[in-house]
């Protein structure tokens, strides 16, 4: 479970870079394209198959790593990766629906240190780079990061 938490609030991070205000900016969960971009990050990032070949090859990068893969020793690996599709696509602006908990209630009591939470984001770049993920769109899901790290580390 804590691996779904961690990989989800994540994942919620990088992902909520790309929902924007129709005004341009962050935050409201509509993903509007900026000027002159008509496609979603959505569609940017390749599609719902684009989105599923990185969350599998992100857990397996997850799994493989000793810095934090102790905390997903009893996890539902299945079901931890169709969370964090469900959850990449709804916030990239595909036609996905995310019921996840919200970071702070996920993660409340599980620990996180900031050097956790960075293993975890490095394990991510590592998929996005194998897949080819494009600068912008790598800038667009990782952009929140920053903001949503305070709902995660807790210690």
């Amino acid at each position: 479970m804590r691996i779904q938490m961690t990989l989800m609030a994540v994942l919620a991070s990088l992902s909520l870079a790309a929902c924007h205000h129709k005004d341009g900016g962050a935050g409201t969960g509509t993903t509007t394209p900026p000027a002159g971009d008509t496609k979603s990050l959505f569609d940017r990032l390749g599609g719902q198959d684009a989105i599923n070949a990185v969350v599998d090859d992100f857990v397996g990068n997850v799994a493989a790593d000793a810095r934090i893969n102790a905390f997903f020793a009893n996890a539902d690996i299945p079901h931890l990766k169709q969370g964090l599709k469900d959850q990449i696509c709804a916030a990239s602006g595909g036609p996905c629906v995310y019921k996840g908990k919200d970071m702070k209630t996920a993660h409340a009591g599980m620990g996180v240190k900031s050097s956790d939470f960075d293993a975890l984001v490095e394990d991510l770049k590592k998929s996005l780079d194998k897949f080819k993920v494009g600068p912008k769109e790598q800038s667009d899901l990782l952009g929140a990061l920053g903001p949503m790290k305070g709902d995660i580390v807790t210690k």
